[in-house]
């Protein structure tokens, strides 16, 4: 699966499973996820998101550096932009 298809793929996940969970971390991952969130504008769920669908990518595509992740998640980010304005 290319990571083209495999973003569109997390999406369609993430948009017909929004259910919300509970996930225990420890007590310093939160600390981080407060700063980073901080730090980046984010609430402290949307860095953790981030950082999931990150991590994902990643461990599925190890050669992908994190600069061409982060590019596929703005691709994907403007396509469904487009998709809304159509």
């Amino acid at each position: 699966m290319q990571l083209d298809e495999y973003m569109i793929h997390i999406r369609f996940i993430y948009a017909s499973n929004c259910t919300m969970g509970i996930v225990k971390i420890s007590d310093d991952l939160h600390e981080d996820l407060r700063v980073a969130s901080a730090a980046l504008s984010r609430s402290i769920n949307a860095q953790a998101e981030h950082w999931i669908r990150i991590g994902m990518l990643a461990e599925l595509h190890p050669q992908a550096t994190y600069q061409e992740l982060l590019r596929q998640l703005l691709r994907q980010e403007q396509a469904n932009l487009k998709e809304l304005l159509q």
